[in-house]
């Protein structure tokens, strides 16, 4: 009998074992959810914020001319985030449904172990009613056939009373903790409740704009020949552009291989000054104890010698025209460019990309494509550039299109930022990252103020979408 409840007290040992690391893997599991949930919030509230600022950009678009290329890129740029948001918040209503399903199911849990509970302390306490008799516990202690197993009973009766305790305790812990969950259950459901409402909201919001794109996209068809024709200037506009940032990096890479070439003969040339003089000293060295006339038209020789032409010097494979070979500053500042990819800060305050890169259909007349070799960003008129990493000025002119542009070298990689009609900085100048460099133009055609920004590895174009923060 004994044997028999000390397996039955083992198996319960088990039991609550596993309970325990069962429950411990809930709450990490929770933690993870809990992680998952902060995200989601936070880029709820960052589109929240992109969606005002979108809205700001629209009001004073909408004060110059209603109509506009800028008013539609704008409403774009809003269903486009709206749509964002509702499927964050999409997201956030699954994540509440899956801990809804999991609390049902740990709330059925605890109910199912209470009322266990509940039935083996009732067992227990009918045996020890029926065993109350202290006459019948005595007789059960000395009916033992040694002092040792007289002394085992005992324990068992000490164990089993503390047992019974712990039982006692353990019931009213579990309807504490399924008290907890179902008050849990019920936040979470409000929670949800409060989300759906949100998603309803937002979503009537995302129908009254595509209401308003329409109107705009049907304002801007009515006029689409005149259109055409200042798409298809803009589209010249863009390659003139496109030319001369071209033209000025073609200029800016030579340069620096021209002086990357100078550099390399006027170190070969001293080498091969060196190797002479230290052949001449060798041979003057040899003959030292040998004073005739042929050991001074050696000298002479020697001396003639060691005259060495700098353009008959040629520089290395690595030095061509074309890839001038960096120095190791230039060098540590690429990687230091590359390894920040996706980190960079946007090349303005508060913005947006409002044109992405490469080839791309126009928002209002279907058929018609743009080229974009960077991405054009829309803020607020008056905003200002300001530099993506530190580098140093190497180009400032004026556009075709109109303002002007600069280039900042980061190593072998290249920033640029357009349609500036005041600049804040000169050629050569070292620039520290986030400094500003020149204020955006308005386009009073378009209704917006938006600036060109690109970036280069060589004369290669990248998309600068991957290289800002938070950009995709």
């Amino acid at each position: 009998m004994i044997q028999l409840r000390l397996r039955k007290s083992k198996h319960l040992t088990i039991y609550i074992l596993l309970v325990l690391s069962f429950s411990f893997f809930s709450i990490s599991g929770q933690s993870n959810q809990k992680t998952t949930k902060k995200d989601l919030e936070n880029k709820k509230r960052r589109i929240n914020e992109e969606i005002e600022e979108i809205n700001s950009m629209l009001s004073k678009t909408k004060a110059i001319k209603k109509s506009s290329i800028g008013a539609l890129v704008n409403i774009n740029l809003k269903i486009e985030k709206r749509q964002e948001l509702i499927s964050t918040i999409n997201s956030e209503i699954e994540i509440l449904n899956r801990d809804i399903r999991k609390n049902d199911q740990e709330y059925n849990a605890l109910k199912a172990n209470l009322s266990k509970l509940k039935a083996d302390y009732a067992k227990m306490v009918v045996s020890a009613q029926r065993n109350q008799d202290s006459y019948s516990k005595l007789m059960f202690l000395f009916s033992a056939d040694n002092f040792n197993q007289a002394y085992t009973r005992l324990k068992y009766m000490q164990q089993y009373n503390t047992y019974r305790k712990k039982q006692a305790v353990e019931i009213t812990k579990t309807q504490l903790e399924i008290l907890n969950k179902l008050e849990e259950l019920k936040q979470q459901r409000h929670e949800k409740n409060a989300l759906l409402g949100i998603e309803e909201a937002e979503k009537k919001n995302l129908d009254s704009e595509k209401t308003e794109q329409e109107e705009v996209l049907t304002s801007l068809q009515a006029k689409e020949k005149e259109l055409k024709l200042e798409l298809e200037k803009k589209k010249q506009d863009a390659i003139a552009l496109q030319t001369a940032i071209k033209r000025l990096i073609a200029e800016e890479i030579k340069r620096k291989a021209e002086e990357a070439m100078k550099e390399a003969q006027a170190k070969a040339a001293q080498k091969a000054l060196a190797d002479k003089e230290a052949k001449a000293l060798a041979e003057k060295s040899n003959k030292k104890d040998k004073k005739d006339k042929k050991n001074g038209t050696s000298t002479n020789n020697t001396n003639t010698n060691n005259a060495v032409d700098v353009a008959d010097v040629k520089p290395t494979k690595k030095e061509n025209l074309f890839t001038p070979e960096l120095t190791p500053e230039a060098e540590a500042l690429s990687d230091d460019f590359e390894n920040n990819k996706g980190k960079l800060p946007w090349p303005v305050m508060k913005g947006m990309i409002c044109e992405s890169y490469g080839e791309h259909e126009h928002p209002a007349i279907k058929g018609f494509m743009m080229m974009n070799n960077g991405v054009e960003i829309c803020s607020n008129n008056g905003a200002q550039a300001r530099a993506v990493f530190a580098g140093e000025v190497t180009g400032i002119t004026v556009s075709p299109t109109g303002g002007k542009f600069v280039i900042i070298r980061h190593g072998e990689y290249l920033s640029v930022y357009t349609n500036l009609t005041e600049v804040f900085v000169k050629t050569g100048q070292k620039i520290a990252i986030k400094q500003p460099i020149g204020t955006i133009g308005f386009n009073d055609d378009e209704g917006k103020c938006a600036m060109n920004f690109q970036v280069w590895k060589g004369q290669k174009t990248l998309d600068p979408a991957g290289w800002l923060i938070n950009a995709r």
